[in-house]
């Protein structure tokens, strides 16, 4: 049987092939790629990221702020640096003997002043480090990213290498780390094997303190006294939840925590306090029946454990996804209660 010799044709490269002459590949999807999908950041986690950026995250190299207390400190400095070598020098002039003590002082006075400075910088640094971590899970969990979910999750790790709670959870969450394909997965794993002991010691202390606060406005005889008391126990317990979820706040660092809270509060506080605050106490007849004294213990005890939950919030190196965001009714149930503080 002969068979028809078809002729040969000639046709550009741009052009699209026959029908039969086309060779139809169809891809697979790879099972072991992550996909990206496309979810938009809760818009508390975006409230508890520019609180952070305010506060704990590094912002423009040059500002007039920083420029002013820069050279205010650097004046101070100077002003200092003279004034001791006048000392060493008059104490020379004095006494031999007198002017190397003199000397030996200063040289201790700067080799404390270095090593404070260190740990300083070293706290900033460690913030800075979280607070990105935070902003990072929350991007690899929301865009399911399997390589940073497990570079992240190593950080995490190694951030809590010095707990030695945290022990057993470290070594699950390292043997997992190779075996689970879905980064939004090893995100949530870690979050429930590292986050709940730390969460829960952070709302122990929340708890405390608001109850401190409550009882002391409620006996307390002099507003002044109540004022003093409630800004030590925020302050402390904005210190406590920092240490708790691994930074150490210095000085410096405690003031970009304070700020960091302070935004936070500022974003969130409108939607607290209608979420919790006037239920309570609007809604139902609690009010009614607590003395003028225990209403302004119950209300400073609240604003301590909002210090507390926002601290929380800006501390924390990942954001709640798991674990229910806790609030107020949540660590201190005690305050809505109609026989005690």
């Amino acid at each position: 049987m002969n068979t028809p010799h078809q002729r040969p044709r000639a046709f550009r490269l741009g052009d699209a092939a026959p029908e039969r002459d086309r060779i139809i590949v169809q891809e697979t999807p790879d099972a072991f790629a992550s996909t990206h999908v496309d979810e938009t950041i809760p818009d508390e986690e975006a409230a508890v990221e520019v609180a952070q950026r305010r506060g704990m995250v590094a912002r423009a190299l040059f500002t007039w702020s920083g420029l002013f207390w820069s050279a205010t400190s650097a004046l101070v400095l100077l002003a200092a640096g003279l004034w001791f070598d006048r000392l060493v020098g008059d104490l020379f002039a004095r006494s031999q003997m007198l002017g190397w003590i003199g000397a030996a002082l200063v040289a201790a006075l700067l080799l404390a002043l270095l090593v404070l400075a260190g740990r300083e910088i070293a706290a900033v640094l460690r913030q800075k480090h979280i607070a990105r971590m935070h902003a990072s899970f929350a991007r690899a969990r929301a865009h399911d990213d399997r390589d940073e979910a497990r570079t992240l999750t190593r950080e995490l790790v190694s951030l809590y290498a010095h707990r030695p709670e945290t022990a057993r959870a470290r070594a699950h969450v390292m043997q997992l780390t190779g075996e689970i394909v879905d980064g939004r997965d090893l995100i949530d794993i870690a979050e429930r094997e590292l986050m709940s002991t730390l969460d829960d010691d952070a709302q122990r202390e929340i708890a405390r303190a608001a109850k401190r606060v409550s009882i002391v406005t409620a006996i307390s005889p002099r507003a002044m006294i109540d004022l003093l008391f409630v800004a030590g126990q925020a302050f402390r317990l904005m210190r406590r939840i920092s240490e708790i979820y691994g930074g150490r706040p210095g000085m410096l660092g405690f003031l970009r925590l304070l700020k960091s809270v302070g935004a936070h509060l500022a974003i969130t506080g409108g939607m607290a306090a209608g979420d919790s605050l006037m239920q309570q106490f609007l809604g139902h007849s609690v009010a009614s029946r607590m003395s003028a004294r225990l209403g302004e213990g119950v209300l400073n005890g609240w604003l301590t454990a909002r210090v507390g939950l926002s601290a929380m919030a800006v501390c924390r190196p990942m954001p709640f996804a798991t674990r229910k965001a806790p609030g107020v009714g949540d660590v201190a149930p005690f305050l809505f209660s109609k026989n005690e503080p």
